[in-house]
């Protein structure tokens, strides 16, 4: 005689009635309403009874019907993430690991990810208000979140759960998954210090992106800690790209007194300085120290290899992912908030200074003419 149950088989011709949630229930003894909310995770459940409904459910291959699930619910079981493609462009080995952890995981708790990348600000927030809309989706991860963060702004207004892959000015009814880049920024600092350098640069991200605001603080803190000046000529803001962070490079060592190690905010920018470096004919790592932040493939095939702060984008995706599932299922935010340390990962752009500020300046004289770069 046949099981009842749904077979395993995708391809099979012969499936049989699909096991129902009455079925379900008769078999564990229990209410539909508590196997219903068993499975969907309700804090009210006990957690020996979820598991105890979770296991029987596994045992007679009980599949909930999708759009049934919905109506029950009011959740469509997925996740949302909006992108805005002309800032991730360059991106793309990053990205490519903070999606494999965010899918991985809302895979393994039967989630979909519903992606959508519009080329603007301003197509992101109409992105976001049509998928709410649509109801595509039932909370979404917010990445480079801005001090001021208009995507939190709509998500609060609507009661949209949300959780940040950063931190913002205003917490309110906020959760996050963060990795201390502002603590990394000032360790670089601090080694730097350690191997003799006296004059640090700092070559930051847009200000209007939380994490730079972070960073700088922490430089800042860096300096200080290390007993050095702080050098305001010496911090250069708004720089995003490559070519932007070789611009930046050229400006602070072209000073009359320049820095002898430069600290950037991230690794895309820091292997801008690399052709900057090459143009003024200067060997980083000797002549010019240099420490990123985010640990990029790239920055281990260049040379000499990049001295980076390395975050696990993977980790991320996977955190800030079961952090919003909680958050959609009611945890408060204020529960919902952690925070990681970013792993240094050493190369060989970095180490003693070879030159003073003034025998810097006096080298890069000698060795080109900076008007023709």
């Amino acid at each position: 005689m046949e099981s009842n149950t749904y077979k395993e088989d995708p391809f099979s011709s012969q499936r049989n009635t699909r096991v129902t949630i009455n079925e379900l229930a008769e078999q564990l003894g229990l209410t539909k309403g508590t196997v219903s909310k068993a499975l969907n995770e309700y804090a009210e459940i006990g957690e020996n009874t979820k598991r105890r409904v979770k296991r029987k459910a596994a045992e007679m291959n009980y599949r909930p019907l999708a759009h049934a699930q919905a109506i029950r619910t009011g959740r469509t079981k997925s996740i949302g993430l909006v992108l805005q493609a002309d800032v991730y462009d360059g991106q793309r080995p990053f990205l490519a690991d903070f999606l494999a952890g965010v899918s991985q995981t809302a895979s393994g708790e039967n989630w979909t990810l519903t992606v959508a990348t519009p080329a603007t600000e301003n197509g992101v927030l109409l992105t976001l208000r049509r998928l709410i809309d649509e109801r595509k989706a039932d909370g979404f991860i917010l990445p480079r979140t801005k001090v001021s963060d208009p995507r939190i702004k709509l998500l609060r207004a609507e009661g949209i759960p949300f959780v940040m892959f950063g931190r913002t000015k205003d917490q309110t009814g906020c959760a996050w998954y963060d990795v201390l880049g502002e603590e990394a920024i000032r360790q670089a600092v601090l080694r730097l210090s350690k191997l003799g350098h006296q004059k640090i640069g700092f070559v930051n991200s847009d200000l209007k992106y939380n994490f730079a605001d972070l960073r700088l603080q922490g430089f800042k803190d860096g300096i200080q800690s290390s007993g050095l000046k702080l050098y305001n000529e010496l911090i250069v803001d708004g720089v995003m790209t490559g070519n932007a962070g070789r611009a930046a490079t050229i400006n602070l060592i072209s000073m009359p007194l320049p820095p002898t190690a430069i600290v950037y905010a991230t690794d895309a920018t820091a292997l801008g300085a690399y052709e900057a470096a090459t143009e003024l004919n200067l060997n980083i790592g000797k002549e010019i120290s240099i420490i990123a932040y985010d640990g990029v493939p790239e920055g281990a095939f260049v040379k000499p290899s990049l001295s980076t702060f390395k975050v696990d984008t993977s980790k991320a995706g996977a955190r800030l992912t079961a952090l919003l599932i909680k958050r959609i299922r009611g945890t408060s935010a204020e529960e919902l908030r952690e925070t990681d340390a970013a792993v240094f990962q050493p190369g060989a752009s970095e180490g003693p200074p070879l030159l003073s500020s003034r025998e810097l300046a006096h080298r890069i004289k000698k060795n080109i003419n900076l008007n023709k770069i």
